[in-house]
């Protein structure tokens, strides 16, 4: 009787043990994070893999130092560090899945580190359907309109937008055909919930520079801590982006941290000295007048380069979304993604093993007993 019992509690401890593996093992992983990467011309669907400049270390992380090619595209929310000089520039490539940016983000997008990253496009140098932050990095975002017709462009086009610690932002974006309008910075409600939450700009004690035609920064609103406008004169947050003291949207856009030193030729910091409305100089580089052992990373506006490329057509009220990255064809040097149900069918198998195992137990103690 003794044997019989200490045989059932044995297959009852394993039996337990099965089941908390099922439970370990069974559930889906929800980790946050990019469910997939596009960078020189392949897509990743699991992280560990890197390449020249760059390294997906974690969903959620990627590394760039020394990164110049193509553009890059997150399906999902994604932090990239940055060390050295960084380049990211629209695909030209007939069959790309990004098309007309240097870098887009379908979700949130953190950019950090010690390092510089310059983004250029046809309609927009960095896309994020969500919240754009730099955090302590500085970034170069352009857009030159090439071929794009009855749009907006934008050299950042997101959600939101935050510049905090110390971040030096610049962004332009510019148009010669009829029907483009031209933002430095456009913040827009991509339909993703975020109603009157979204569409906003915080800097905080950091610099941006946004110049286009038809405003520097088009926003519902927003803030500024330990910064103030160097540009316009009185400026301020109005309905539709940053206007000057008469309310009208400006072309030109300024922003630094207060007691911040104005770059050599400005007394009161207040002026920025350059061309037209729309097209800042060298002078009116957030970072100028500070000393830096690189060349600076925000150069003055350049010419619209031309490309071959056919553009889409979209309505005029809002900004089009630009192509999502979709799965990777068979040329694509992809990673093979560990599905849910894989873990599902591992558990259920584990699970009809231990009822089975249990069940043996039972008729085993039953053949002792009759």
């Amino acid at each position: 009787m003794f044997a019989a019992k200490s045989y059932t509690s044995r297959h009852y401890i394993a039996i337990v043990a099965m089941a908390c593996l099922c439970v370990l093992l069974g559930g889906p992983s929800y980790a946050a994070g990019a469910e997939s990467l596009i960078i020189a011309d392949a897509t990743y669907y699991e992280p560990g893999v890197s390449g020249p400049g760059w390294a997906w270390t974690d969903a959620d992380h990627l590394e760039l130092n020394g990164y110049a090619g193509e553009a890059i595209g997150a399906d999902g929310d994604l932090v990239l560090t940055l060390a050295g000089r960084n380049s990211v520039t629209e695909s030209h490539a007939p069959d790309a899945d990004i098309t007309l940016c240097g870098m887009e983000v379908w979700g949130n997008l953190t950019l950090r580190g010690t390092g510089t990253l310059t983004a250029t496009g046809s309609q927009c140098g960095i896309h994020v359907s969500r919240a754009l932050v730099v955090d302590g990095c500085t970034v170069d975002a352009r857009a030159d309109g090439a071929d794009i017709t009855d749009e907006a462009v934008a050299g950042v086009i997101a959600g939101d937008m935050a510049v905090r610690g110390g971040g030096r932002v610049v962004a332009a974006g510019t148009g010669s055909v009829a029907g483009v309008r031209a933002y430095g910075v456009y913040l827009q409600d991509a339909g993703l919930g975020d109603g009157a939450a979204g569409c906003r700009l915080s800097v905080d004690a950091s610099w941006l520079d946004a110049a286009g035609a038809d405003g520097g920064v088009a926003c519902t609103g927003g803030s500024l801590v330990s910064a103030r406008f160097v540009a316009p004169a009185g400026g301020a947050f109005g309905a539709d982006g940053v206007v000057d003291a008469g309310g009208a949207l400006v072309p030109h856009v300024v922003v630094e941290p207060e007691g911040a030193t104005p770059p050599a030729g400005e007394t009161g910091g207040r002026d920025v000295p350059g061309g037209e409305a729309g097209e800042p100089s060298s002078d009116a580089d957030p970072a100028a007048g500070e000393p830096t052992t690189e060349p600076t990373a925000n150069p003055a506006l350049k010419p619209a380069a031309t490309t071959t490329k056919t553009s889409t057509t979209v309505t005029k009220t809002t900004v089009a979304k630009v192509s999502k990255p979709k799965a990777a064809t068979a040329t694509t040097a992809a990673l093979p993604k560990t599905g849910d149900t894989n873990w599902i069918a591992a558990s259920f198998t584990l699970l009809l093993l231990g009822l089975g195992h249990l069940g043996a137990a039972y008729r085993c103690w039953g053949v002792r007993h009759a």
